[in-house]
């Protein structure tokens, strides 16, 4: 996801984000270093180095810092990059499992009941279109019992 804009909320002290889709704030507590009333921000910008996937800003005091687009979503609990997180953590679960697996890839393939394509896709932690069902259903396949556990957040 690309940053297209981003300005300086000195009254939410916090930076607002734009993006092509929404618009999202990142406290200044959240960045390093930390903008203060004593070295507020003077001036921020998209960094193009890096794709246009963070944005960089400088004190005062001529410290400069960086944010990432993931620091943004994540603190915003922005519900895709929260799925695209889950996935990439089953796939790496899968990785492992398979890799202590028995069981012949062609065995596996044959029992999901899809196309060694579709299989290779699902272990490619890059690909973020596969549902977590897929996963899911392999991790069953590699005797894994999956279970989805929902606590409260710890400070």
């Amino acid at each position: 996801m690309k940053i297209r804009g981003v300005r300086i909320n000195n009254r939410r002290k916090a930076f607002e984000v734009r993006t092509s889709s929404r618009r999202m704030l990142l406290p200044f507590a959240k960045v390093a270093p930390k903008p203060t009333a004593t070295d507020p921000v003077v001036q921020v910008f998209v960094d193009k180095e890096i794709g246009s996937e963070g944005f960089g800003y400088v004190l005062r005091s001529g410290r400069a810092g960086t944010a990432h687009i993931e620091q943004v979503l994540e603190y915003n609990k922005d519900p895709d990059h929260l799925r695209d997180q889950l996935l990439y953590k089953l796939t790496i679960e899968v990785q492992k499992r398979l890799a202590a697996s028995a069981l012949s890839r062609r065995e596996l393939i044959r029992r999901l009941g899809t196309s060694a394509t579709q299989f290779y896709r699902l272990l490619d932690q890059t690909n973020y279109r596969k549902s977590v069902d897929q996963l899911v259903s392999l991790l069953q396949i590699l005797d894994c019992d999956v279970q989805l556990v929902v606590r409260p957040k710890t400070a």
